[in-house]
């Protein structure tokens, strides 16, 4: 096992007065703009053939031969509806230096930013990667604190989902809550091994009894007024499927399986560094679903820390499982909303692929607010419904729950409605996250990254009346 886990390094807004103007051009605007240059710029544009098509870039030279001016294409809008984080990819191709934007909207500026922020992040635990080299400096107008903050606590998710197993099973996600809480003032209290069964989560227990490394559920508290704020995220730190053992194709990316877990992590270090007015709890069951003598079997029946008996028709739908009693736990609290965010079915990924966070809620105020912010924050989500009709597909009728039911339909749908039952009558919110790039994009380098948390970050206000 190697060193713990390092602080993400993640470089916020840089202050200059003599920054690199980076001029952002639209194609439609291009040749006004040129015409209101200087003969020396307008001439080096011309020559280079710079048509403002999206992505790019121009360096332009000083009068001293030095870099004076970066001309950024922006194209056109209908081609930018396509993407976001248009400038990271600017960006990342700028030589070191310290830069500002000039003449890009004032509702492009936040998200530019923050795209802009985020081609600094590069993990490099086990093998030296090239970080973006070119600092911003705020743009005029953006709540650079509040960027900053989303930068690091998205920073945190990538780094802990892109950790392999080996170095971040339970134990060490149990450390690295322990160290944002130690960061932001919170407590952490965790429960672990037998002591699982003694305090009635038998479910959480009964995931993670097979491993090597003892399952636990970790509670983090933080802030003392306002309205209570619990997330919920999936900790299953490695997922062979259990005794339904998965493929060798399906596991080579299961240390992503605590993304959930990942998630809350990152956006709770948003809220804490924000100082938002509220009171927040996250709870984690941290497991791993491993395979030994004493694994679970398909066809057991166990009973819920709320009561209800689950039937266990396929090992592999274990996430579920453990989400229960911390579900349960949460809401016997009685918060204002509760969230859980995990990365659940494989079902939501063919449902909206890997780029969309689907959520569930029967609170359409509650999906307005989320869906207005998502577009304010750059985070895409899409709604899918609780369908009440499909409740008698998670009903075997031996037990009082199945936790896969047969037939393969609606799997998002289904798993969502089996978590609802252990929210009980609670303010609830679910997301089914893939929590991974599986490609390169603008900001976005292939491996770990969040889905779903700036999105409530923006929402959250309208949510509890912050």
């Amino acid at each position: 096992m190697t060193s713990e886990t390092p602080a993400p390094s993640l470089a916020g807004f840089a202050t200059a007065e003599n920054a690199v103007p980076v001029q952002v051009i639209e194609a439609g605007e291009l040749d006004d703009w040129l015409a209101a240059q200087p003969g020396r710029v307008a001439q080096w544009a011309k020559a280079a053939g710079f048509s403002a098509r999206l992505g790019e870039v121009l360096l332009v030279p000083d009068a001293e031969g030095g870099l004076g001016l970066v001309l950024a294409g922006y194209g056109e809008a209908k081609v930018r509806a396509r993407g976001r984080f248009h400038l990271a990819t600017v960006a990342a191709g700028l030589p070191e230096g310290i830069y500002r934007l000039d003449g890009l909207s004032a509702e492009r500026r936040a998200e530019e930013a923050l795209g802009w922020l985020l081609t600094g992040y590069a993990f490099d635990r086990y093998a030296s990667q090239k970080r973006g080299q070119a600092r911003l400096v705020a743009p005029e107008g953006v709540d650079a604190a509040r960027i900053e903050a989303m930068a690091a606590g998205e920073a945190l998710t990538r780094d802990l989902i892109n950790t392999p197993a080996e170095d971040m099973g339970p134990a060490e996600l149990e450390a690295a809550c322990r160290d944002l809480a130690a960061a932001h003032g919170a407590a952490v209290e965790v429960t672990a091994g037998d002591d699982l069964l003694a305090q009635n989560f038998p479910l959480i227990h009964t995931v993670g009894r097979a491993a090597e490394a003892a399952p636990r559920l970790i509670d983090l508290r933080w802030g003392s007024e306002g309205p209570l704020l619990c997330l919920v995220g999936k900790g299953v730190c490695f997922d062979t499927g259990g005794l339904n053992l998965k493929p060798g194709a399906s596991m080579g990316l299961m240390k992503k399986d605590m993304g959930g877990a990942a998630t809350v992590l990152g956006l709770a270090q948003m809220i804490m560094a924000l100082g938002l007015p509220l009171r927040l709890r996250v709870l984690i069951p941290a497991v791993e679903n491993a395979v030994s003598g004493n694994a679970f079997r398909p066809g057991d029946i166990y009973r819920s820390r709320k009561g209800l008996t689950v039937e266990i028709n396929n090992t592999d739908a274990e996430g579920r499982l453990v989400l229960a009693d911390a579900l349960a736990y949460g809401a016997e609290e009685a918060p204002d909303l509760m969230v859980s965010m995990a990365t659940l079915t494989g079902a939501a990924r063919v449902a909206v692929g890997p780029d969309l966070a689907p959520y569930y809620t029967d609170d359409e105020g509650d999906a307005q607010a989320l869906m207005a912010a998502a577009g304010r924050m750059a985070d895409p989500v899409w709604r899918l419904p609780f369908h009440q009709p499909y409740e008698a597909m998670i009903e075997p009728g031996i037990a009082d729950l199945d936790n896969a039911p047969k037939g393969g339909f609606a799997g998002s749908i289904t798993a969502a409605l089996f978590l609802r039952r252990f929210a009980g009558e609670t303010r609830y919110m679910h997301f089914d996250i893939y929590g991974w790039s599986p490609s390169a994009a603008p900001a976005r380098p292939k491996g770990g990254v969040g889905m779903g948390a700036r999105a409530l970050l923006g929402a959250l206000p309208e949510m509890l009346g912050l």
